[in-house]
């Protein structure tokens, strides 16, 4: 007989907090999970499902009170939109559209590929989708979000779980193939970064938002109020404006809460940059969006039940382990040809690697060990972060959604 224990509001958020504290201890003990560049709260959240899980077995359940959790998430995206001031497309020129081109037509086959083995090993076709650009493009947050939305309105079980695990492996495995697949292009055509060895050159560029947790820039409190704020009204407008979207009750349009959040976003950031009435902050923009992040995945993961997941297990391994081989390929031989055959082309390749598996972070680790051994590729860290933080998101988005009414 299970016995169930109801956890208050307040004990819940702070056993979230207790999570990124276990994952940051646990990071800075395992030096394989910083190589890999593995987010401390999927490290300390997992390790809590676990003990959840195996007290679960011994008649023990827990239900956490979590009212902010989805607040959180909306933050987040709402802090992508705000990322994507209009200046930077500028700056990275026409390789960012022609990389966001590249990177657009690979989620549609990682998809299809996703779709299509989740058919053949008997699962739903959507949850080829969770095995694709859900989580692999999309990341933890874009993975637990969707996994929310399959649940609610399509009745498929243990998405969370799922998503959770699939984006924990493809951000590994982003990390591990990436260097190699850029080294292996550089070795073979025997390129050179023309800066020569030696210098690194990304630490140039700071207003590039990429949600890195170790970001040092002096952030006041004034600055953290005021984006808090601005997120507010994304949140307050994006629930209003899904209510209003609604009432149409046109059944293709299936757009979640956290879509109008960063659309918001976007708007609000270039309407302040174009008129001159205020220059949001990158670095509270990004530390805000990465508390955000923090706090949804940890309390999302405190709710997994990898219970759930052990007969869906061996099928989802096979579809990840296809991806990961595709994803290599796909990069070694399409992403370096087209964009430019150099020494750049390589790296963004490498890059190409990570954040097509796993999250920027993982595509700005890869590049930056390529070029602290090989020389700089400032070019490469001005387009693949741009790409991969804020525009594949969108891309994302729409494809998921023609995906989806086509499988329907």
């Amino acid at each position: 007989m299970y016995q169930l224990n109801s956890i208050g509001a307040l004990e819940s958020f702070l056993i979230a907090i207790g999570v990124l504290f276990l994952g940051h201890f646990v990071n800075s003990k395992i030096p394989a999970l910083r190589k890999f560049n593995i987010p401390e709260p999927i490290v300390g959240g997992l390790i809590i499902a676990c003990v959840i899980s195996v007290l679960h077995y011994n008649g023990i359940d827990f239900k956490f009170s979590l009212p902010l959790k989805d607040t959180f998430m909306l933050m987040f995206f709402a802090t992508v939109g705000l990322a994507a001031n209009y200046k930077q497309l500028v700056k990275g020129g026409l390789k960012v559209f022609w990389f966001l081109a590249i990177a657009s037509v690979y989620i549609i086959i990682q998809n299809a590929i996703g779709v299509s083995f989740a058919s053949m090993l008997g699962l739903d076709p959507l949850m080829g989708l969770v095995a694709g650009s859900i989580t692999l493009s999309g990341g933890h947050g874009t993975g637990a979000a969707w996994a929310q939305i399959l649940t609610d309105e399509y009745g498929i079980q243990s998405t969370l779980e799922i998503a959770m695990a699939s984006a924990t492996l493809g951000l590994v495995i982003g990390g591990i193939i990436g260097s190699p697949v850029a080294q292996r292009l550089i070795n073979k055509h025997q390129l050179e970064s023309e800066y020569g060895r030696g210098t690194t050159t990304h630490e140039k560029y700071p207003e590039l938002v990429t949600y890195n947790e170790n970001e040092e820039d002096k952030v006041t409190a004034k600055k953290v109020i005021e984006v808090l704020f601005i997120l507010l009204l994304c949140i307050t407008g994006a629930h209003h404006l899904s209510e209003w979207v609604n009432g149409f009750n046109i059944e293709w349009l299936m757009v979640p809460d956290f879509v109008y959040a960063l659309f918001l976003g976007v708007i609000v950031t270039n309407t302040l940059e174009v008129f001159k009435l205020r220059k949001l902050e990158s670095e509270t923009v990004d530390m805000v969006g990465t508390v955000s992040l923090s706090l949804f995945l940890a309390m999302a993961l405190m709710t997994l039940k990898l219970w759930n997941i052990l007969d869906l297990a061996v099928p989802f391994l096979i579809i990840l382990a296809i991806q990961s081989v595709v994803i290599g390929l796909f990069s070694y031989y399409v992403t370096f040809k087209l964009m430019g055959s150099n020494y750049t082309g390589a790296v963004i390749a490498g890059g190409h690697c990570g954040f097509g598996l796993g999250a920027t972070p993982t595509a700005v680790m890869n590049m930056g060990s390529i070029v602290n051994r090989f020389g700089p590729a400032p070019q490469a860290f001005m387009v693949v972060p741009i790409v991969g933080a804020f525009f594949i998101d969108i891309v994302n988005l729409l494809i998921l959604q023609g995906y989806i009414f086509i499988i329907q």
